[in-house]
């Protein structure tokens, strides 16, 4: 489908001759005159504000925090209106994890405050250790370890002669998604979950703990949601539509990615009590973190009570929607999203990325109010509830998918940022844009722009030992000046997921990331306009680098005469991932042979030391051998298409007649939903 549509825009181009314009007229004053709107005290005065109380779903200053970027949207110009959904989002009633027995001891499950740190003082009304979605129950059972909890660890588990089921297992953060940590502790017939962050990720073996460094202290926690958001995103009671106040709604007991096990996170200083008093097998080596202990992988004589009690009601989420309508083509939309709220304070994750986008939106106000308009529609939208599920952008985009498969060009996202280099992700027919657009913003620490430091540090990052093949690929590729640096693939995790992965609306996802640390205390009270200020953006000079690159982006795409979209980098792409997906075939075919041969041989008995627990390891599944023709000639029609289409549109997009250019437009506004 997607090479008919190539085919039949090369049709609408090759009639004429011409060469293409190289930008919209006037585009570089306006981008000058954005820039110069941008300034870093104001995201840092922004900040201070929005991050100045714990502002999780359905807490006071949240609401208070949507109520104030409404107010600041108007101000400057927008038309602006808040869009309420009402979703399940359970809170804390009451959580205990013990340790029972001849010496007991209860985890804290609280963050004590930090001196020097005015915003990391009040525990009220901050939630205390939690988990969104994990399934409320009350169990008493042996502790196991296992490492990340991933379901290569069990298989270890297994080979040690060591059972989950009827157990409450420990894992520690890292490794793989949080969410995937309980429902594999659930299929392997455990009773609980505990997650826990150890310093060996993200404390005292990566540098100093807050206050004195940027990293995770001792009793500082991770929340997060472990909804199984593999199944769907959004509100587990009203998938696939909008969370309306009279929307149909499952039963809880029905909605599937509310996990059916209790879970709690816990801290680094209490997870060392439990984990000193397990038994059993000393764990692998690659399954030991920095405590000051053995680890074990259990069980013993520690014994976990676990109970998890929570209220399951209905909250309000207040998405705030601003539109700038545009001169030429109001129903093409070009659409700019941050979520607001965070999991106590939430300076970094996700106010950094908000106020960079909320300078965005005030410096385009004042373009307009100056005279200059937007040929697309720009729509700004502000996030509710991101972080339990990404509810507010799914239940948004759910409400008007409709339009948004009709109007949307691209969705532009930004979560987390801080100091360091350009990270992009997304849709790769908009690669090339990014690379001109990393041309031109210049990165405030070095001088240069933005996309030569990148193209730098991906070549440097190349020579590490341990970089993948694949960085060392694209390393390859950056050091040609003449080659567009790759994007990364979008994977889900925040706000663009519902846009890409539901709808089919190509998407972005842009930040800045390395050098200023945001991981020690991601999502904890920790996270604050203090630490943020310290140690991951002093001055808010990157902030406002995001707003100035995000916002270029979308004033480029806004007032593009002629599609932006290069489709030769998508079908670059797709034909990339038919080789990776070919090589990952033989691997894993070769992998299992060789496993079957070393079982046959009693090759694991005889290798094993026989004084130490070791089972065999879990046949591996035969890998058939699959006739890879058909689309290793689909990939070969859409390259040829693809470039086709490109050299058409290099010889006459500039010459084309209004109504042609249209039509032209018109097919590549939804090509990407052509998947």
């Amino acid at each position: 489908m997607r090479t008919i549509v190539l085919l039949a825009a090369v049709g609408f181009l090759f009639p004429t001759l011409a060469f293409a314009a190289s930008a919209p007229s006037g585009e570089a004053e306006v981008e000058r005159n954005f820039d110069a709107l941008i300034h870093p005290s104001d995201l840092r005065d922004c900040m201070k504000l929005l991050a100045s109380e714990p502002n999780h779903v359905g807490s006071p200053h949240n609401k208070a925090n949507a109520n104030q970027i409404l107010a600041w949207f108007k101000e400057w110009g927008w038309d602006a209106h808040i869009e309420r959904f009402w979703v399940l989002y359970p809170t804390p009633i009451s959580e205990i994890f013990e340790l029972a027995g001849p010496k007991p001891f209860k985890a804290t499950l609280q963050e004590p405050p930090i001196p020097g740190d005015s915003s990391a003082t009040a525990t009220e009304p901050a939630l205390p250790a939690y988990v969104a979605y994990q399934g409320d129950g009350d169990v008493t059972a042996p502790l196991v370890y296992v490492n990340y909890g991933m379901q290569d660890d069990y298989k270890t588990l297994q080979r040690l002669g060591v059972s989950a089921k009827g157990k409450i297992v420990i894992t520690r953060y890292g490794g793989g998604w949080r969410g995937l940590k309980p429902k594999l502790a659930y299929q392997h017939g455990a009773l609980g979950c505990i997650i826990y962050s150890d310093p060996e990720n993200d404390g005292y073996a990566i540098d100093s703990t807050y206050p004195l460094g940027p990293m995770r202290p001792p009793h500082g926690l991770q929340r997060g949601s472990v909804s199984d958001i593999s199944l769907y995103p959004g509100d587990p009671l009203t998938p696939g539509v909008a969370a309306t106040k009279d929307a149909k709604r499952l039963k809880i007991s029905e909605a599937p990615t509310i996990l059916k096990i209790p879970v709690l996170p816990i801290s680094y200083a209490d997870a060392q009590v439990f984990l000193a008093g397990l038994g059993g097998p000393v764990a692998p080596a690659t399954w030991r973190g920095s405590l000051p202990i053995t680890y074990h992988v259990g069980p013993g004589a520690a014994v976990g009570h676990l109970a998890v009690k929570s209220d399951w009601s209905l909250k309000e989420i207040d998405d705030v929607i601003a539109v700038m309508k545009g001169s030429t083509w109001p129903e093409q939309w070009v659409v700019r999203g941050n979520h607001h709220d965070g999991w106590v304070f939430g300076a970094s994750d996700p106010l950094s990325g908000q106020v960079a986008m909320l300078a965005e939106a005030k410096g385009i106000g004042a373009l307009v109010k100056r005279g200059w308009r937007p040929k697309r529609t720009l729509v700004y939208a502000s996030w509710d509830a991101e972080e339990p599920m990404l509810l507010g952008s799914t239940e948004w985009t759910e409400a008007h998918a409709g339009d948004l498969r009709k109007k949307a060009l691209l969705y532009v996202n930004s979560d987390t940022n801080a100091r360091g280099f350009l990270e992009v992700a997304g849709s790769h027919d908009f690669q090339h844009l990014v690379n001109e657009i990393a041309a031109d913003v210049l990165d405030p620490e070095t001088g240069v722009s933005i996309g030569q430091r990148l193209r730098a540090q991906m070549r440097v990052a190349a020579l590490d030992p341990e970089a993948k093949e694949h960085a060392k690929d694209e390393a390859k590729i950056a050091a040609e000046a003449d080659k567009d640096f790759p994007i990364e693939a979008l994977g889900s995790g925040s706000d663009f997921s519902s846009f890409i992965d539901h709808l089919g609306v190509p998407s972005l996802d842009l930040a800045f990331a390395e050098e200023g640390d945001t991981h020690g205390v991601y999502h904890s009270r920790y996270d604050t306009f203090e630490h943020h200020s310290r140690f991951v953006d002093p001055g808010f000079v990157y902030d406002a680098l995001l707003a100035k690159t995000a916002g270029r982006l979308m004033l480029r795409v806004a007032d593009a005469d002629v599609p932006v979209q290069r489709m030769g980098d998508f079908a670059e792409t797709v034909s990339d991932y038919l080789e990776q997906v070919e090589k990952l075939a033989d691997d894993e075919r070769d992998q299992a042979e060789n496993q079957a041969g070393l079982l046959r041989d009693r090759a694991f008995q005889l290798a094993a030391d026989p004084t130490k627990p070791s089972g065999l390891p879990t046949p591996l599944d035969r890998v058939p051998h699959v006739e890879f023709a058909a689309l290793e000639d689909s990939v070969d029609r859409l390259e040829r298409s693809a470039k086709a289409y490109e050299e058409a549109l290099a010889k006459s997009a500039a010459d084309l007649p209004h109504t042609r250019l249209e039509r032209l437009q018109s097919l590549m506004l939804t090509i990407d939903q052509a998947l």
